[in-house]
C-alpha cells in the first residue's frame, strides 16, 4: 500500500508540469527550432493495405493520417513481371485544391480506397506509387511500395506463425491469478469426478470447443466492424485514441486490485443461473458451459482480449480475426484438457507467483495505453508518461526501500532503481524538450560531412550527392557560411519558399555572404533518397545552415513552409554564431 501511495503521489504531482509543456508546444515562430518531429515518416503519414483480392480485382486501402493528403495524378499502378496485365485503377473523385504555382489539382484527405481490376489470375508484385504532403508545408518524395499478390487463392493477412502466437498467449492466459486457481473447481463441474482417460478428454474438448467458436465469433464479427467503419483510419484520431487508452489503463488499474471488474449484476446472475441448471458429465452439458464461460471472461483476461480484438478491428480482416481468436480460446482450454486427461501434475500450482503475473499485466496495458496516446499528444508528454511508468514500477520493486534484503531479491531491487533513474531521466528529458525514450537526456548533435563552397549571392543548383559532397568540402575549406535548399519541381510548399520567402527584401540582406546551393530532388531516385535519410529528412522544403567551420547549426533548420519574417529571424540567429 506504502507503494501504491508512492505513484499515485507521482501520479498526482506532475500534471501541473505536465500542462506546462502541452503550453510549450513548438510553435512556427523562432521558438520552433527543428521542428522535423511535427513530421511523421511516409509510411506512418499514409498507410497503405491490400484490403482484398479476388480473381477480377485487387482493392487497395490507402490511410492518410489527420494533416496529410495524397495526389490524385501521382498514383501508380504496375505489376511485375510486366507481362502481366492490370486494367485502370478506378480513382474516385478528389478534392480541389487549387495552388498558384501548380493550378488545380485533386487530393485525397482520409481514407482512399483503390480497385485495380485485374485479368490475369497468376501470381504477381503489385507495385503501388503514390505522393502526398503535409497540409503543414512538407512535401515528400514519390513513394513505392510492393505488395505480393496471390493467384486464385486472394490474400490473407494471417498465417500458422500468427495462430500459433494466438494460441500462446491464450496458453499464458490461463496462468493468471484469476483464472489459475479456477481449473480444480471447473474440471470438477465439467467432468463430474471422471478424471483420466477417452472420456474426460471428450468432456473437456466438448467444453473447450464451444468456448473457442464463441471467441471465434467474436473475432470474426470484430474483423467485419473494422473493415466496415474503417477502423484502422478512426485509430489515427485523438477521439478514439484517448478513449481506448483510457479504457485500457482502468483495466491496469483493476490488475493492481485499485477495483474489481465485473459484468452487471443482471447480466451475471442468469448466466451463472443457465451454468447452475446445466449438468455436468455430459457432452451437452460441457458445451453449455463452454458458451456461457466465454461470456463470464473474468477481468485477468478481458483486458488483454480487449487489445487482441482492437487489433483484429484494425485489420479488417474478418477470417483472419475468427481463426485467430478460435486459437486464443484452444489456447485457453489446453490446460483444462491437460487435467481432464490426468495431466494435472503437470501444471504449477498457485502461489504468490500469481500476483506478479497480474501486476505484469497491468504494466503491460499501461504501457500500451501510454502508445495510443503517443500518437496524438506530443513526444515531450510521452516521454514524461514512460517516465511515471517506470519510476512506479521502480517503486513497486523496491527502489527506496533501504533494509535488508535476501540476495534473490536483491536484483529485483537494483532493476527497480535502474527504472527509478531511467524515470527520472525521462523526466528530465521531457522538461528540456527532448522526445525519445531510448535517448531521454539527448545531446545536441552536430551533423558531419556537411562543407560548403565558395560564397556568392546567386543560387546554385545540384542534384547529386557527389556535387552536394564536393560544394560542402569547398565551403569548409573557404570559410564561407552555406545556406543549403531541398528542393523539387513538384513541392507545392518549395515554390511557396523559393518566391515568397527566398526573395523578400529582408531574407535577402541577411544571406549576404552565404553560399546559396539548392539540391534539385525532382527525379527522387534512389541516391538523393538515400541522402534524405543521411540527413535525417523526410523530403522537401527544407532549409540548412552551415558555418564556416562546416557544422550544421541544427537548430535552426526549417522543415516545411515557414513565414518571410520567421525566416529572416532564423538567419539573424544564424549569423550571430557564424
Amino acid at each position: 500500500m506504502r507503494r501504491l501511495l508512492c505513484l499515485l503521489f507521482f501520479m498526482l504531482a506532475l500534471p501541473a508540469s505536465a500542462a506546462g509543456l502541452l503550453e510549450s508546444r513548438p510553435s512556427s515562430t523562432l521558438g520552433s527550432i527543428n521542428n522535423s518531429a511535427d513530421f511523421l515518416p511516409v509510411r506512418e503519414a499514409f498507410q497503405l493495405s491490400l484490403v482484398d483480392s479476388t480473381p477480377q480485382s485487387i482493392k487497395l486501402r490507402f490511410v492518410a493520417t489527420e494533416g496529410y493528403y495524397l495526389y490524385r495524378h501521382r498514383f501508380q499502378f504496375r505489376a511485375e513481371p510486366a507481362d502481366v496485365s492490370l486494367g485502370a485503377a478506378q480513382l474516385p473523385k478528389g478534392e480541389q485544391k487549387h495552388d498558384e504555382y501548380f493550378g488545380d489539382v485533386e487530393v485525397y484527405h482520409g481514407i482512399l480506397e483503390v480497385e485495380v481490376p485485374r485479368t490475369d489470375q497468376r501470381a504477381f508484385t503489385l507495385v503501388v506509387t503514390y505522393q502526398g504532403c503535409a497540409d503543414k508545408g512538407l512535401c515528400y518524395p514519390p513513394e513505392t511500395e510492393r505488395l505480393d499478390i496471390e493467384g486464385d487463392t486472394g490474400a490473407t493477412s494471417w498465417g500458422w506463425r500468427e495462430l500459433a502466437l494466438f494460441f500462446l498467449a491464450g496458453v499464458g492466459l490461463t496462468f493468471t491469478p484469476c483464472v489459475l486457481p479456477m481449473l480444480p473447481i471447473l474440471s470438477g463441474v465439467v467432468l463430474r469426478g471422471q478424471v483420466g482417460g477417452i472420456r474426460g478428454f471428450y468432456l473437456s474438448l466438448a467444453y473447450v470447443l464451444p468456448m473457442a467458436i464463441c471467441f471465434a465469433l467474436l473475432g470474426a464479427l470484430m474483423g467485419m466492424f473494422g473493415a466496415q467503419l474503417n477502423l484502422q483510419a478512426r485509430l489515427q484520431s485523438a477521439w478514439v485514441l484517448v478513449p481506448f487508452a483510457t479504457f485500457f489503463a482502468l483495466f491496469a488499474l483493476a490488475m493492481f486490485g485499485v477495483f474489481e471488474l465485473k459484468l452487471p449484476h443482471a447480466i451475471s446472475s442468469r448466466l451463472d443461473r443457465i451454468a447452475g441448471r446445466t449438468e455436468g458429465g455430459s457432452l451437452w452439458g460441457a458445451a453449455v458451459l463452454g458458451v456461457v464461460s466465454s461470456l463470464l471472461v473474468s477481468p485477468c483476461v478481458s483486458a488483454p482480449l480487449a487489445g487482441a480484438l482492437l487489433y483484429i478491428s484494425a485489420s479488417g480482416d474478418a477470417l483472419g480475426g475468427g481463426l485467430k481468436l478460435f486459437m486464443l480460446g484452444l489456447g485457453m482450454g489446453a490446460p483444462l484438457v491437460l487435467v481432464a486427461t490426468g495431466g494435472a501434475a503437470w501444471l504449477p500450482k498457485s502461489g504468490p507467483w500469481l500476483i506478479h503475473v497480474k501486476n505484469a499485466i497491468g504494466v503491460l496495458l499501461l504501457g500500451l495505453a501510454i502508445g495510443l496516446l503517443s500518437r496524438v499528444v506530443p513526444g515531450q508528454i510521452t516521454l514524461l508518461l514512460i517516465g511515471l511508468l517506470a519510476g512506479g514500477v521502480g517503486l513497486f520493486m523496491g527502489a527506496l526501500e533501504f533494509v535488508y534484503k535476501p540476495p534473490r531479491k536483491r536484483l529485483g531491487q537494483l532493476l527497480g532503481m535502474f527504472l527509478l533513474f531511467y524515470a527520472l531521466a525521462c523526466w528530465y528529458g521531457a522538461f528540456s524538450g527532448q522526445t525519445d525514450p531510448l535517448n531521454p537526456i539527448g545531446q545536441p548533435r552536430l551533423v558531419t560531412n556537411t562543407e560548403q563552397t565558395q560564397g556568392s549571392s546567386a543560387w546554385q543548383t545540384i542534384s547529386t550527392p557527389a556535387e552536394l559532397d564536393r560544394v560542402l568540402a569547398q565551403a569548409k575549406a573557404s570559410g564561407i557560411p552555406l545556406l543549403l535548399d531541398w528542393y523539387a519541381d513538384w513541392c507545392i510548399s518549395c515554390k511557396v519558399i523559393e518566391h515568397q520567402v527566398l526573395n523578400d527584401a529582408t531574407v535577402m540582406e541577411r544571406l549576404k555572404g552565404y553560399r546559396l546551393i539548392r539540391f534539385d530532388i525532382t527525379e527522387s531516385n534512389a541516391e538523393q533518397r538515400a541522402l534524405l535519410d543521411r540527413y535525417k529528412l523526410f523530403g522537401p522544403p527544407a532549409l540548412m545552415f552551415f558555418r564556416k567551420d562546416g557544422t550544421e547549426q541544427a537548430d535552426v533548420r526549417v522543415i516545411g513552409e515557414i513565414s518571410a519574417a520567421d525566416f529572416a529571424e532564423r538567419v539573424k540567429k544564424a549569423n550571430d554564431r557564424i
